[in-house]
């Protein structure tokens, strides 16, 4: 069985130079468990294609606030609410029709199990 082929926008050159700029100035800062570099980084990247909704949905508060550190970002500021893949994520799509977004982040509505938050196809 063959792939579906997606088609999906690659970053303007502003963002590239925007990442480019984020992601050396992370690399000349940090100390730590390198783990945690190379995750904000990648959760930097992924943003651009998922939004901020998504990031919040997968990812603890505390986790978010770890990685904003890291990079000196804002992930709110950053990306826009929804990239264009955003629609792969089976959290997302759930919490816009079951609840407020918010209680979902939160934890107060229980529609998403943890675990199936981080689905994404």
């Amino acid at each position: 069985m063959t792939a579906k082929k997606r088609s999906s926008a690659t970053l303007t050159p502003a963002q590239q130079a925007r990442a480019a700029e984020v992601i050396k100035s992370a690399l000349e800062r940090f100390s730590g468990n390198f783990d945690e570099l190379e995750s904000a980084i990648g959760m930097y990247m992924v943003g651009h294609y998922v939004g901020w909704k998504v990031l919040v949905l997968v990812h603890s508060k505390r986790t978010v606030r770890k990685y904003e550190e890291i990079l000196q970002i804002i992930i709110r500021e950053e990306f826009p609410e929804e990239g264009l893949e955003a629609t792969r994520s089976l959290a997302l799509t759930i919490a816009k029709t079951v609840s407020n977004f918010w209680k979902v982040v939160s934890g107060e509505d229980k529609t998403i199990a943890k675990e199936d938050r981080k689905q994404f196809g």
